[in-house]
């Protein structure tokens, strides 16, 4: 038994789809599907049960998978440990990030991470929260760094930074309910709107009647459209329009409403192989302050 029929294995159970498996792994999906087999063959069970539309992992597959992530993990300290210079082997984390995240607070950890851990590589990726959470279920990254509540037992998290919200425009123009007539409420989208952190603040969490509403996507968009207009508000990260409050390029409107907290997490799918070195970078990020 070979640790790249594990991967093969790990990959497979991660995506349940072969050919993006047999991708991640760099193997054709003739070569993936003969990998698998032989390991199935050695092993005396099936570990997937494959269709024309799906696949799943079988009881035995379920009850192996965690024996096979940790002999991977095993395999890895075993090569380090035969190391002369007693370093720790090299790895590689894919971590996907918001690109407002990424350009202000991440890109600049990259530096001192890599000097805390040289051994450990961190490639980024960026996107929305919908495609990051598609993108880690799928097994594409092996974390992501998102605000957004989770409520699946498949994905386990680490709390970076607590995460303050202001209700922000380029003007005074919100003191009361009535005034939003006037306004255009811009938002990130219809699923994930940050307008909420606002409305859970108040008695009542009744929708606001704005004349306009606008789904940009990402919060760097936003700030953007508020400062090109005056009659638009919108609800954002604190440590992302700090500058612009301090120079007066934004005001924050109804500052007595105390915006609900969220917080920063790193995220990644339950019984990784990766946990602990996860964890260890969670602890990491925390050091280094949001901007």
């Amino acid at each position: 038994m070979d640790t790249d029929s594990l991967r093969c294995f790990d990959a497979a159970a991660t995506t349940l789809n072969f050919r993006a498996a047999a991708g991640r792994v760099g193997l054709s999906p003739a070569a993936f599907s003969d990998r698998v087999q032989r390991l199935e063959s050695e092993l005396g069970v099936a570990l997937f049960v494959r269709t024309t539309r799906q696949v799943e992992l079988t009881e035995a597959g379920r009850r192996m998978l965690p024996l096979a992530r940790n002999l991977m993990v095993g395999a890895e300290q075993l090569k380090a440990a035969g190391r002369l210079d007693g370093a720790a082997a090299p790895y590689e984390l894919y971590v996907g990030a918001r690109y407002e995240q990424a350009i202000s607070w991440l890109c600049p950890a990259l530096t001192p991470l890599q000097h805390t851990r040289p051994e450990r590589t961190i490639h980024l990726y960026n996107g929305d929260s919908q495609d990051l959470l598609l993108r880690l279920e799928r097994g594409d990254l092996d974390a992501i760094i998102a605000s957004m509540r989770l409520t699946s037992a498949k994905l386990t998290y680490a709390t970076l930074h607590a995460e303050q919200y202001v209700l922000v425009s380029k003007r005074a123009c919100l003191a009361r309910r009535a005034d939003a007539r006037q306004l255009t409420l811009v938002d990130v989208s219809r699923d994930l709107p940050l307008f909420r952190y606002f409305l859970d603040a108040l008695p009542d969490a009744d929708p606001w009647p704005f004349a306009h509403v606008e789904y940009l996507g990402g919060i760097g968009n936003i700030k953007r459209r508020l400062l090109d207009g005056r009659d638009r508000v919108a609800v954002l990260p604190h440590y992302f329009v700090r500058a612009d409050l301090s120079a007066r390029r934004l005001v924050r409107l109804m500052p007595r409403v105390r915006l609900r907290p969220d917080a920063f997490r790193l995220v990644w799918r339950t019984g990784h192989p990766r946990t602990a070195q996860l964890l260890a970078l969670a602890e990491e990020l925390r050091k280094h302050p949001l901007r």
